[in-house]
């Protein structure tokens, strides 16, 4: 088999959540260029919609977006059920929807502990299950899973306050290798990708504070650009990682080291 070969997504359907924006989006954008018909998820419909549209008329593709709240068991049971009217199948689902909350231990509010929670592992764990019964009848399937470098390693308070999302993240890591450990005998590949920092709205206000101590604990000494993941998100997706499971793959400069 020619190396194009082994990243072909023609003929291949993703489901990506938040694939409206940020990592999302370009993550869509490197599936559609190599034929790949999308699924795009996300509270915020109208962006999936503006991605779907911009990647059908460019690479000639079939591409829809979806309002989901991946928190919401009825809301992601509904989505996957009309994914797969409409597509009629689920070969990739890329979990990427997450949030994240910025505070010190001692006064971060419950609430925002809860809502990274039911987002960054509930929601993986939800649409991992709604999506792999599928790929169970099916007999196949590829799930990535995006963690965080943040999940692998910590920071001083000065670098990141998150903990609810490093914890989060570290949560996703592990969930990654159980389920691939569940799920290999159904012939579904289960990894994570753990991003470090990237430019997204996500990490902006982090950014804007503290880059220059971010970019120190970064041996690559630079912020990850809008194709540093392209490569990363594409191996994993198709016939290329077809021996790989179970691994977490870090997209980070170094910075977990």
């Amino acid at each position: 088999m020619k190396v194009q070969e082994l990243f072909d997504l023609k003929g291949k359907v993703a489901l990506i959540t938040g694939g409206g924006r940020g990592l999302g989006a370009q993550i869509a954008e490197v599936y559609a260029e190599m034929g790949c018909e999308l699924a795009l998820c996300s509270r915020k419909k109208e962006s999936c919609d503006e991605i779907a549209e911009m990647l059908s008329n460019e690479y000639g593709v079939k591409a829809k977006g979806y309002a989901l709240d991946v928190s919401s068991e009825e809301q992601v049971e509904s989505v996957v059920n009309e994914v797969l009217k409409y597509f009629g199948k689920i070969d990739i689902l890329v979990n990427n929807s997450g949030a994240t909350w910025g505070a010190s231990v001692e006064e971060m509010p419950l609430e925002a502990w809860n809502k990274v929670m039911n987002v960054n592992v509930t929601g993986t764990f939800l649409v991992s299950k709604a999506v792999g019964k599928h790929m169970i009848e099916r007999n196949y399937g590829k799930i990535i899973n995006i963690a965080s470098a943040a999940g692998l390693t910590v920071r001083p308070p000065e670098v990141t306050n998150t903990i609810g999302y490093t914890t989060s993240k570290a949560a996703v890591i592990h969930f990654t290798k159980d389920l691939a450990i569940k799920w290999a005998r159904h012939n579904i590949y289960v990894n994570a990708i753990a991003p470090g920092m990237f430019r997204t709205k996500m990490t902006k206000g982090t950014l804007d504070q503290k880059e220059d101590r971010v970019v120190e604990t970064i041996p690559l000494k630079k912020i990850g650009d809008e194709n540093m993941l392209k490569g990363a998100a594409i191996y994993l997706a198709t016939q290329a990682s077809d021996f790989v499971t179970g691994t977490v793959l870090s997209v980070d400069g170094g910075s977990t080291l």
